[in-house]
Order: C-alpha cells, then structure tokens, then sequence
C-alpha cells in the first residue's frame, strides 16, 4: 500500500469505529489523512487523533459539506463514513433526520469534493451497509438511506467515470463497535444474531478498512459503481 504515501484521504466520521480503522489504515500507508467528527476538537476523544487532521463536522447542518471540503484540500480518496440511526425513525421528524445524513449530506460533500477529485484522478468509497440490500424493519430511514447510497453510489460512478472519478461502496454486517454494543448485552441474543453468520463471529473494524483501501488503490483501477459485502457470510442467508 506505498501508492498512498503522500495521498490527501478524507474519512468523514473518522474518530471511532470503522472510520478510525479506515484512517489508521491510510495513515500507516503513508496518508495525510483528515477526519471529521461531532466533538469541539480531536483532544475531546478519548482516542489518541493526534496524527490527524481533525475537522468537527455535525452533518445534520447545511453546508457542512463545503466547509468539509475547503478544509480537506483537493483529495485522492473520500471515504464517506459518517452515518446515524434513531429510535424515532418511525416519526417524520426522526426519517428527515437521518436521511439528511446518512445520504442528502453524502451528495453534498460528494459534490463539494467533486473538483479537487476530478483534479487528482481520485475516488470514493461509500459506507453502506447490510441494509443497503435487506430491510430492518426498526429502522426504516436507516434501510432507505443506506438502499438509496447503494443507488447514489452506481448513478455517480457512472456520471463521474469520465472525470477519472471511481466510486464504490462496502456493506458491513455486524462489526463489534460502539454502534453495535447494545447488540452484544445478552449473550442470548447476541447468540441468536450470530446463528445467521457462517463464520460465527462478529466483524473488526480493520476487516473493512482492508477493503476499503483495496477500493481505493490501483488494484482496483478497473473497478466503479460496485458494492462488497463485507459480512462473515450472512448475505449467503
């Protein structure tokens, strides 16, 4: 992975989880990679994000994305991370909310990265999810915005071929984060979950930033408007 020294990443969402493991990754490789994040500053975070560039970023705000943008510079790789999910999605007012940043806010920073993108001949990898392909009925704006990213993710990799611009998508299954700890608080039902993976296990984090640097690299220069799922085999279900 030495193509990334130097290379300008963006990892939107970047200070816990998968995008941590996404930006570690990139700045192993050599990266100078920016992250976003809801807190004040990086030294709010009880990680250590100190070798990043940090920019707080509450995407749920209009023109986040080109204040994002500006900030980050022309890029090489954006890694559209940062998502949400509520218990209220059942109501209009929490829908709205999380569609507004799980897809409208990844079109308008998608669109602000546009020009610095075309420039470097750079990429995209959008984070979807299971739920770009199944439906969870609890969370109806969290299915429908990572189902419409999927979409996103195949209308912009089309649009954008002839700027150099390749875009994709990954789709974790269940990955231990902080996200999914509620999930791991009953062994009998973390049991039940894990009866539908193959593998019988739950994901790391670092097991998606792996694809996702392979999306990004010039191994996959042949490759757009494509989806991984990246789930222990629970897709096979």
């Amino acid at each position: 992975m030495g193509e990334f020294e130097g290379k300008s990443v963006l990892v939107t969402g970047g200070s816990q989880g998968i995008g941590l493991a996404c930006a570690r990754a990139f700045a192993a490789a050599g990266a100078r990679v920016t992250m976003t994040g809801t807190r004040a500053s990086a030294g709010d975070y009880e990680e250590d994000l100190s070798g990043f560039d940090y920019v707080r970023a509450d995407f749920s705000e209009g023109g986040t994305g080109d204040r994002v943008a500006q900030a980050a510079g022309p890029l090489d790789v954006l890694v559209n991370n940062a998502g949400t999910g509520r218990a209220d999605e059942y109501s209009d007012a929490g829908f709205r909310a999380v569609i507004d940043v799980n897809l409208n806010a990844v079109m308008a920073l998608s669109l602000a990265c546009h020009p610095g993108l075309k420039a470097k001949r750079g990429c995209i990898v959008n984070m979807g999810s299971l739920s770009s392909f199944l439906a969870l009925r609890e969370t109806p704006a969290y299915t429908a915005s990572k189902a419409g990213l999927l979409g996103l993710t195949r209308a912009l990799a089309d649009k954008w071929a002839p700027d150099g611009i390749r875009v994709n998508l990954v789709a974790p299954g269940f990955i231990r984060t902080r996200m999914t700890s509620g999930m791991r608080v009953d062994a009998g039902y973390e049991g039940r979950l894990l009866k539908a993976v193959p593998m019988r296990r739950w994901g790391e984090p670092a097991e998606i930033a792996g694809p996702v640097m392979f999306l990004a690299s010039s191994a996959a220069s042949y490759i757009t408007g494509q989806s991984i799922s990246i789930d222990g085999g629970l897709m096979l279900r």
